[in-house]
């Protein structure tokens, strides 16, 4: 009997990636999002690589979406052996910039969200005594980052949820896994420059403008692909005994060895302030 993998967030990027290597891998795979219209890149994908998906409406902002495609996946699968919490969305300004509304939208999908859906399926795998949780954090759930308040916010939540779940998980022979990527080539990034609508200061432009070049060129120099995210996700879902946290690349772990070597905070200050700045 294979394996059930449910999968938020897959009509691009990580999400799409994931689906179809867990199907190449065996899974059975439920790919969700929130507009199945957005599928047809997920499908012709499929169709290439000759695997068979299941695609499934989810919304993570909407709590009955959430019950009815956990409930319908139970009953035509039986069971959901692997949840990857992928869906997600960026944000980009200040705390001064952003209005409430735009902060609270941001929790709901990337916060609220994986909430809702970690605990529609939370019952299934307790019962079962068996199941994986992955959820796709980013290297903004660990550093602050200039720009995106509300995101890091979000992705710091996540981090905390997940890394008190996944004890009390374990003995229930749930293991809990944070996926922590930096710069990753997805459509992801297009739609967080989009997103950047709220009122700005004069005295910000300047300082995002410079933000934004520099990051771009860190992504074009350093990026991972959907694809490279897609395997550290396989690995978490099929290791013998699955890390806490997979930080998908060498880069990304230096980033993260700093913060926890320097307990005051100070450098990873200083080395983003240069990192985003140094052109201003």
């Amino acid at each position: 009997m294979s394996k059930v993998a449910l999968i938020t967030g897959t009509s691009t990027g990580i999400g799409l990636s994931t689906a179809i290597l867990l199907a190449r891998s065996g899974f059975t795979v439920v790919a969700t999002m929130r507009d199945p219209g957005k599928a047809d890149a997920l499908r012709e994908r499929a169709r290439k690589e000759g695997v068979t998906i299941d695609v499934r409406q989810l919304d993570v902002c909407d709590q009955a979406s959430v019950d009815a495609c956990v409930g319908a996946t139970l009953g035509a699968h039986g069971h959901i052996d692997v949840l990857v919490n992928n869906a997600g969305a960026g944000r980009l300004g200040t705390t001064e910039q952003l209005t409430m509304g735009a902060v609270q939208a941001t929790f709901d999908v990337n916060f609220f969200g994986v909430w809702r859906v970690t605990q529609a399926v939370l019952p299934g795998m307790r019962e079962a005594r068996s199941g994986r949780i992955l959820s796709v954090s980013s290297i903004g759930g660990l550093l602050g980052q200039p720009f995106n308040d509300a995101y890091c916010a979000a992705k710091f939540a996540v981090e905390g949820m997940m890394e008190s779940l996944a004890t009390v998980a374990a003995q229930l022979g749930i293991h809990v896994s944070l996926i922590e990527p930096g710069p990753v080539h997805t459509e992801f990034v297009a739609s967080v420059r989009a997103a950047h609508g709220d009122a700005a200061p004069d005295a910000y432009q300047p300082l995002l403008e410079a933000y934004l070049g520099n990051t771009m060129a860190r992504f074009s120099n350093a990026g991972q692909t959907g694809d490279d995210i897609a395997r550290v996700i396989l690995e978490a879902a099929t290791a013998e005994a699955p890390h806490l946290r997979y930080v998908t690349s060498a880069m990304v772990q230096g980033l993260a060895g700093r913060k926890y070597v320097d307990t005051t905070g100070d450098s990873i200050v200083a080395m983003m302030t240069a990192a985003a700045f140094a052109k201003v």
